[in-house]
């Protein structure tokens, strides 16, 4: 009967576990900054429409309120002219 006997020992290699779980550790790295950066742009793009929506209400408040200045100008000229009237008949 052979019997055979092992004439190496396994050491463990722990370069080839060092490259293979910093490889790891990099791509890990990779994948949440690109995912964060994904989030973060998508937050961007909903603020900006958020501020396209504020910006569209501003400008309609502006003109609403040139309006209401035009309205009280003649306002103020019809009061006028009542006392005036008023002034010429007392």
């Amino acid at each position: 009967m052979i019997t055979s006997t092992p004439t190496a020992v396994a050491q463990t290699n722990y370069t080839a576990i060092t490259i293979t779980l910093g490889i790891i550790f990099i791509i890990g790295a990779v994948i949440a900054v690109v995912v964060a950066s994904y989030y973060r742009l998508q937050r961007h793009r909903a603020d900006a429409v958020a501020m396209a929506s504020y910006r569209k209400l501003a400008e309609d408040a502006v003109a609403n309120q040139q309006e209401l200045r035009g309205r009280l100008e003649q306002l103020t000229e019809s009061v006028r002219a009542v006392e005036q009237l008023m002034r010429d008949v007392g």
